[in-house]
Parts: C-alpha cells; structure tokens; sequence
C-alpha cells in the first residue's frame, strides 16, 4: 500500500456510494412519511450476513448471503432511522419486522420509474436504467408488474441480439 499517495479512485467511489445511499434513504424516508406515489413500487436488495441486519432466523436461514424484498402493495410501518431502516412484510402467512442497515444494501430499483442502483463489486452504485433487481424473495401478496408496453419496444426482435444501427439523417431509403 502506497501511503505517499492518496487514493482518489477510492475516495469518490465511497463518497459515490455513500451519495446514492443517502438518496435512496430520502426516497424511503418520503415514502414512510406520506405513502408510495402512483404506481411506484421498489425492488431492495441486501446482504443478510452484514453486521445490524435483523430478520427471522427462517428467513436468514433461507436467505444467509443476501435476499431481495418488494415494497409496493402490502408493507407496514416503514421507519426510516440513522443510517438503516425497518419494515413489516407479510412471510410464511405471518407479519415479520426486518431492519436493514443502509450499508447492506445490494440493489435499489423501482421499475416504474425504469430507475436502479446497484451496490457491488468495483465501481459501486452505478446508476442504472431499465433493469430491477434479480428477485430473490418476495413476500406474500406482493404483485408483480406487468412490462409496459414502451419496455416491450425496446428489446430486439425475438431471433435478432441488440446492435448498433448507425445513424445518418442525409441518407434517405
């Protein structure tokens, strides 16, 4: 480790990180205080085996690395605190209270807004757009979106992968 230099790359990822993290608690932080708006609903990804997650022992069980939970039409007491926050979703037919601090946080989506974060490996929480979260767990009752029709647009025809068209508006067909 070279302590004659100071790590910049370093730096802004964690103050990217730590930035986009923030957001995600003011959004959860609206959201506990006046409802979900519209047809907004987020996917939340976390890792289980961080220090402060608290969950049912069947679910850290199930679930030991890391589970991805749905706020959209059946949550309750969402609370918003410090640096984590808790919820009460329904498992197994049962209410269940999990607290999950923000610095355990994997994905943050809320495909309604076709918006997402990710908070992996190398270059953390880059924003990202159109993709959710992989789901992983869902609790009960909790519908899943049907896809616009603008999302069906934008995939390629079945048989035909993504390219690149150049575009050059003196050519005319």
């Amino acid at each position: 480790m070279d302590t004659d230099r100071i790590d910049y790359q370093k730096l802004l990822q964690e103050s990217l990180r730590d930035a986009l993290r923030g957001a995600v608690r003011k959004v959860l932080a609206q959201v506990a205080e006046e409802g979900l708006p519209g047809e907004h609903f987020f996917y939340i990804g976390f890792r289980t085996d961080r220090p402060g997650v608290v969950l049912p022992r069947f679910l850290r069980d199930q679930y030991p690395e890391e589970m991805t939970i749905v706020l959209q039409n059946q949550f309750w007491d969402l609370e918003v605190e410090g640096e984590s926050f808790s919820v009460t979703l329904t498992f197994g037919g049962s209410h269940q209270r999990l607290t999950i601090p923000l610095h355990a946080l994997t994905a943050f989506a809320d495909p309604s807004a076709e918006f997402g974060l990710r908070f992996d490996g190398g270059l953390e929480a880059v924003p990202t757009v159109g993709e959710a979260a992989p789901l992983t767990a869902v609790p009960e009752n909790a519908k899943r979106p049907e896809r616009s029709e603008r999302s069906e647009r934008s995939e390629p025809a079945a048989g035909r992968s993504g390219e690149v068209v150049p575009f050059d508006p003196s050519r005319r067909k």
